[in-house]
């Protein structure tokens, strides 16, 4: 399934309640005194981390979001309430940065939840400000605005593995064979313009559309997937075997995870696929494996078009998966 993963919208705390002035009236004194409660304050806002990557996609229609008003005071020194907090949920592995401030915030847990936005102060009463040289003060002050901002959201996977190679490698294949996920599938390059994720055995595969050299310095869209690949715990990277250069290929996406913020990606375990080896002859292809083996790169083959390969693929990725979730 393709997924929005950037998002703006806008969010207020709520205001605080106004304090009131009122006075205290009793059965036989004219006079008994200020009794003007305080106004509760507003509410805030919080985001919090749920396990639904669509999430995104359902905010595009309506992207305002606001905690509930502080209730005014009221007589008899009775106080607001405070008005209602907002949780707004938001996908697990979002980074979330308030373009008022710059602060920025990272939900990496299921049911992780932060504050970012305070809700405004309640207004004091006129009881407040009783004094022995003021009996009778007809002063109130109002609730305080909440704060509000504008909320940039963008979803860092949080995959298992992340398919990754250059254009037309053929990951949106091996994912769905992998998988039998439905992610549309062309001959052509930049097929994929969004991360496209199945499940196999309950460990979740993203499809990373295809990089090109540059993409980590922004070039077409390489930088917004490179992201992507941040917090996966295994790389599988395909290379076709259709190209003229696999090994080439292969080097330059090499770079691009080497130069994406300081290299970051570049520890990452990687398993190296060379896909659509029905295109090829058997001689060609050992010729390649060894190209790699030189590199000091054991390399699997594989075809979607070939099920035994298929399946002995699954079987060594969901134990390279199990060993690296058991210790992480």
């Amino acid at each position: 399934m393709a997924l929005v993963d950037e998002l703006t919208i806008y969010a207020s705390a709520g205001r605080g309640g106004d304090g009131a002035v009122r006075w205290l009236h009793l059965k036989g004194r004219e006079y008994a005194g200020p009794a003007g409660g305080n106004g509760g304050d507003g509410g805030d806002v919080y985001i919090e981390g749920v396990r639904d990557i669509a999430l995104l996609a359902r905010y595009r229609g309506d992207k305002t979001f606001l905690a509930g008003d502080g209730v005014s005071g009221g007589g008899d020194g009775q106080d607001g309430h405070r008005g209602k907090d907002l949780a707004i949920n938001l996908p697990v592995g979002s980074v979330i940065i308030n373009k008022e401030t710059g602060e920025r915030y990272e939900l990496l847990r299921e049911h992780e939840r932060k504050l970012v936005l305070k809700g405004g102060r309640g207004g004091a009463g006129n009881k407040v400000f009783k004094s022995s040289v003021n009996r009778s003060p007809s002063k109130s002050m109002p609730g305080v605005q909440g704060e509000s901002a504008d909320l940039s959201i963008e979803l860092r996977l949080i995959a298992d593995a992340g398919l990754i190679g250059l254009p037309n490698a053929g990951k949106t294949s091996l994912l769905n064979a992998l998988t039998n996920a439905t992610a549309k599938v062309g001959s052509y390059a930049f097929t994929t313009l969004d991360p496209n994720l199945g499940m196999l055995y309950g460990y979740v595969l993203a499809d990373i559309p295809g990089l090109i050299e540059g993409a980590s310095s922004g070039k077409g869209l390489g930088s917004k997937f490179l992201r992507h690949i941040a917090r996966t715990k295994l790389l599988v990277h395909c290379v076709s075997l259709e190209s003229d250069t696999p090994l080439k290929d292969w080097e330059t996406v090499r770079k691009e995870l080497t130069q994406f913020e300081k290299g970051m990606l570049n520890e990452k375990p990687e398993l190296l696929l060379l896909t659509k080896s029905d295109t090829k002859d058997t001689a060609y292809i050992e010729t390649i494996v060894e190209k790699f083996r030189s590199k000091g790169k054991e390399s699997i083959v594989i075809s979607v078009l070939d099920d035994l390969s298929l399946e002995r693929f699954q079987k060594i990725l969901t134990q390279e998966l199990s060993h690296l979730v058991e210790f992480s």
